[in-house]
């Protein structure tokens, strides 16, 4: 019977595969460490997050405010290397352009970018500027960033939960297709999603309610702000499923991309 990976080796196969930092270096995880990675996936939303916030806290007292933002959506983006908006880009091309479920996947394995992923690409970083801005001139908190980074990932992880693999293994990018979690993994995955939320509520509340306009006079209105996102992953694999039978690695990337999206853009909604 085969070992079952480490937790240590899992975590280390989640931040290998979602970043470009040479951990590799200090650990080598074999396999089966990456198709069990699921329901760590939120831990690289703390990291993702963390650098977005620090390079923002950096910027922001040297720079403006709309330019600080640009530099940390950059830093983002050289941490990932781009691996979300490749796959946004490939399920806008795929989806867009595809006709039938072989289309679809045809032209989303396709690894050159196409009138619709380059649309999608323009107003995503359009939009995801502009809420930015607008919300971190309001005095939010730029923790923010971090929880909805560590929470969207959450998010993109449950479609495992919902949606078998459209592929066959043989056929996967990464030659990497994920083994379905146990009920203590999803809990797991659950707690480190919105564990982010709670520090930042707490901290707030507690430690500095002055320096930290977080806004937390109607408690229903942050839970609607998570709600929405979560439905709108709930319509997208609905749509994967009428589509193409499942999901790809495409398909995750891009049900991240649109509901941290749709998260910032119901924050924007609260606080105006």
């Amino acid at each position: 019977m085969q070992k079952s990976p480490s937790i240590f080796n899992r975590v280390f196969a989640t931040l290998i595969f979602f970043t470009r930092l040479p951990l590799w270096r200090i650990c080598s995880p074999d396999k089966d460490s990456y198709e069990r990675v699921v329901p760590f996936w939120p831990l690289a939303g703390w990291l993702t997050g963390m650098v977005m916030v620090l390079t923002f806290l950096l910027t922001s007292s040297m720079l403006p405010l709309g330019i600080s933002v640009a530099l940390t959506l950059v830093a983002r983006l050289l941490l990932t290397g781009g691996l979300h908006e490749d796959g946004f880009a490939d399920f806008c091309d795929g989806f867009g352009g595809g006709t039938s479920k072989n289309r679809t996947l045809e032209i989303m394995k396709d690894s050159h970018i196409g009138t619709y992923g380059v649309l999608g690409l323009v107003l995503y970083y359009l939009i995801l500027w502009q809420t930015l801005t607008t919300l971190l001139a309001t005095g939010i908190t730029p923790w923010v960033m971090m929880v909805v980074d560590a929470f969207c990932k959450y998010l993109a992880s449950t479609i495992v939960y919902f949606l078998p693999y459209a592929r066959k293994e043989s056929e996967a990018k990464s030659r990497i297709v994920y083994t379905r979690t146990s009920t203590s993994e999803k809990l797991l995955s659950l707690v480190l999603g919105v564990f982010p939320f709670i520090v930042v509520v707490m901290t707030t509340i507690v430690v500095a309610p002055a320096s930290f306009n977080w806004h937390f006079s109607n408690t229903s209105l942050w839970l609607l702000v998570m709600l929405i996102p979560a439905l709108l992953c709930g319509l997208l694999f609905r749509l994967m499923q009428r589509r193409i039978n499942g999901y790809t690695g495409d398909c995750c990337g891009a049900t991240f991309i649109m509901a941290e999206l749709c998260a910032y853009i119901c924050l924007v909604g609260v606080h105006m």
